[in-house]
Formats: structure tokens, C-alpha cells, sequence
């Protein structure tokens, strides 16, 4: 009898030691196996031994395993998180150019044309005739309908008058076309000022900076366009993005290269689960 007793003991604890403990389930797959919601009242310790009872980790810190059969463990991670109805950077698209738009120089008139609008489609000359800068050219997809996409655009821009005694202006635009259509736009006026010392040439930094929201779902193509609107003589050299002429000692391609950047910046919702 006292045999038996001793054996059924064993039993149960060895029992006991290799048990594995199941809430919710009738046939747990690990130490202990919950099955449904887990409702922590107090911090939660990792790293704890027979001596131990572990560490809970510090104000701010995320659990991060470490791969099967290691422990997790507690990090420090510099990551913004968003809340929702607040808008997050999504994608920047950033684009340089060199070659910029010379077509528009000497015995060139401009096209008269003073004012746009909004939807003027870039090949429509009776809205004024458009030069792209193809270097600049962007195309992304936008995938929340509620966004903001905002555009910077700086270049610089070039003149010189047939007499460098003799003062100078040509007016001129440049605009943003999204899928072909005006987005954005501004004027502007370059003049030389009987500038003996450059022979006549007049450097001038040209920037645009403009915010759509709510651009509609799906494939965007960004292109960057200017025009010349008038000058008081056409025999004016004009260059934009680029230097008038490569024998000058003033400027070149570099110094007045022109610079895109979009930021791509969408509303942060989340799913319900």
C-alpha cells in the first residue's frame, strides 16, 4: 500500500512539471495557451527567473522579439506613430535638370497670353504655348482620396539684351500640369539693368511653391512647363533652367539647374477589426 502511494505520487508530479496549461482550449500547444481576450492589469515582465521577477520595461518602450527559442525583449524604436485624422508623408519624389528650355530665346515673340487658369490643358496654345522641362517629370499613384500633394519648384532663369547699355524684360510663366492639366502657375518678370559689367546678362531665381488637396485615386503624371508672355525685344536672348549661351564666364548649367520636389501626404485612417 505504501508502495502504491509513492508511485501515484511520482506520477503527479511528474505530471505536473511537463504540463501544459490551456485556457479556452482543450488541447494547448505550448507552457500555457490562451485562446480569447488576455486583460493585463499590471505591467508585463519578461526576463524573469526563480529569483527574478523580470524587467517591465521603461515609459515609451515596445516589445520586440528576438526569434524563436530567445526571449523579447524591451526597445527604445524612434518611429512616429499617427493618429488617426492627423496626415502622414507618404512618398517624396525629388528631380533635378540641366538642360532646361532654350527654345524661347532670341526672335522668339512671346504669346501675349496674361492670364490661366485652373484645367487649361498644356497643349492648348490658345492658353498660351508651353514648353516642359522633360527632366522633371514625375509619376506616382495616389491611393487615399483624402491627401494633400505639394509641390516645390525653383530654377533659375536667364537673359541677356542685344546692348548691354540698354535695359531689357521679357515676362514669363511657369506651371504645374497634373495629367495634362494646369495645377498651379506663376508670372514673373525678368530685366536686365544696363548691365555693362555682365555684357548685358541678367540671372534671376525663379520659385513656385503650391498645395492641391484631395487629388482623385489612381496613376498622377506631374509635368513642369513655362511659357514667355512678352518682351521688349525679341531679339533678346532667354534661358530658363539653364545658361544662355556656354561661352559666358557668368553663369552655367549648374548654377541655374532647375529642382522639383513632390511630397505625396494622405490622410491616416485606420480599419476597424
Amino acid at each position: 500500500m505504501k508502495k502504491s502511494m509513492y508511485c501515484c505520487l511520482a506520477g503527479l508530479l511528474s505530471l505536473y512539471a511537463n504540463a501544459q496549461v490551456g485556457i479556452g482550449t482543450s488541447s494547448p500547444n505550448s507552457t500555457l495557451d490562451v485562446n480569447g481576450k488576455t486583460t493585463l492589469r499590471k505591467e508585463l515582465r519578461v526576463g524573469g527567473t526563480s529569483t527574478s521577477a523580470g524587467n517591465a520595461g521603461l515609459n515609451g518602450q515596445v516589445l520586440v522579439s528576438q526569434g524563436e527559442g530567445l526571449p523579447p525583449v524591451w526597445k527604445s524604436l524612434n518611429l512616429s506613430f499617427m493618429e488617426e485624422g492627423q496626415y502622414k508623408l507618404i512618398n517624396s519624389y525629388l528631380s533635378s535638370d540641366q538642360v532646361g528650355i532654350t527654345t524661347l530665346s532670341s526672335n522668339v515673340a512671346g504669346d501675349t497670353i496674361y492670364k490661366n487658369n485652373v484645367g487649361d490643358d498644356i497643349t492648348d496654345t490658345s492658353k498660351g504655348k508651353w514648353v516642359e522641362i522633360p527632366g522633371l517629370e514625375n509619376n506616382f499613384t495616389i491611393k487615399n482620396g483624402k491627401n494633400r500633394l505639394t509641390y516645390q519648384f525653383q530654377t533659375g532663369v536667364e537673359m541677356k539684351a542685344p546692348v548691354a547699355t540698354t535695359s531689357q524684360n521679357i515676362g514669363f510663366a511657369c506651371g504645374v500640369f497634373r495629367n495634362g492639366k494646369l495645377v498651379a502657375v506663376r508670372p514673373d518678370k525678368i530685366a536686365s539693368n544696363n548691365n555693362t559689367d555682365k555684357e548685358g546678362i541678367q540671372d534671376y531665381i525663379f520659385t513656385l511653391s503650391y498645395t492641391e488637396q484631395n487629388v482623385p485615386v489612381g496613376a498622377q503624371k506631374v509635368k513642369l512647363a513655362c511659357r514667355k508672355i512678352d518682351t521688349s525685344n525679341v531679339l533678346s536672348q532667354f534661358a530658363i533652367g539653364r545658361n544662355v549661351s556656354n561661352t559666358n564666364t557668368v553663369s552655367n548649367a549648374f548654377t541655374l539647374e532647375s529642382v522639383m520636389k513632390i511630397d505625396v501626404i494622405e490622410y491616416v485612417t485606420y480599419q476597424a477589426n
